[in-house]
């Protein structure tokens, strides 16, 4: 056997530990996300002045917004993980495009209403309208029988709505450091980054592999230069 084969083997049940735990920790700190999103839609009187003046001006739009955002985080993995069982990933998949509807247009008042910064409603907006677009666009594509382009949009969706996590884990980061001085700064900093980064690695992860299989169809370089036709 090839000496390289033979180490293939023996670490593969090391690395499928390694992706399980990976897994697993990605889902605990989105359902802890989730959870404390939901909470404080109803449990604020801890919030920041920032956030608690947008509490008292818009004391329906911004629960709604806090509960149906916490919602998508759970549902449009849930959906992505259901796709090869129909029975329950289209009336799942429906109730997530109507929860992420509700999300996506509510975010809008909740970053414009005394925002913290210009630059942060402007980010938290900039998400919104992706995350609105994308859904738009996987909803249009599946009425067309488009599968890849609407497997592709709904992937792309649920890595934007991800932004919701990686701006809490940012904001933990900065915490952390006990640096105040240039708060405004770094939330409008993180407004930006915090979906861009997972939406941008996404599309790039995708890029590659919808490369790998083009060549694995087409055939790939040999060393000779001339191409090998995959079977």
């Amino acid at each position: 056997m090839n000496p390289s084969s033979e180490r293939m083997r023996a670490i593969a049940p090391l690395r499928r530990a390694a992706f399980a735990l990976i897994l697993t920790s990605i889902a605990g700190l989105i359902l802890y996300t989730a959870g404390y999103a939901l909470l404080q839609a109803f449990s604020n009187d801890d919030f920041p002045e920032a956030l608690a003046v947008k509490v008292e001006l818009m004391p329906l739009i911004f629960p709604v917004h806090m509960v149906t955002g916490a919602l998508a985080l759970i549902l449009l993995p849930l959906v992505i993980a259901l796709r090869r069982r129909p029975r329950w990933h289209r009336p799942l998949g429906r109730i997530a495009a109507a929860d992420v509807l509700v999300a996506g247009v509510t975010a809008y008042p909740v970053a414009w209403v005394v925002p913290v910064t210009t630059v942060s409603a402007a980010g938290f907006s900039a998400q919104a309208t992706v995350w609105l677009t994308l859904l738009g666009l996987g909803l249009w594509n599946i009425r067309r029988r488009r599968l890849a382009a609407h497997w592709t949009c709904m992937i792309l969706m649920t890595a934007t709505t991800m932004g919701a996590v990686v701006f809490r884990v940012l904001l933990a980061l900065w915490a952390m450091q006990g640096a105040s001085r240039w708060f405004e700064t770094f939330y409008a900093l993180d407004s930006w980054i915090a979906w861009m980064l997972p939406l941008g690695t996404t599309a790039l992860v995708l890029r590659y592999r919808s490369k790998r299989r083009a060549i694995r169809s087409t055939g790939v370089p040999s060393a000779s230069g001339t191409a090998r036709v995959t079977a």
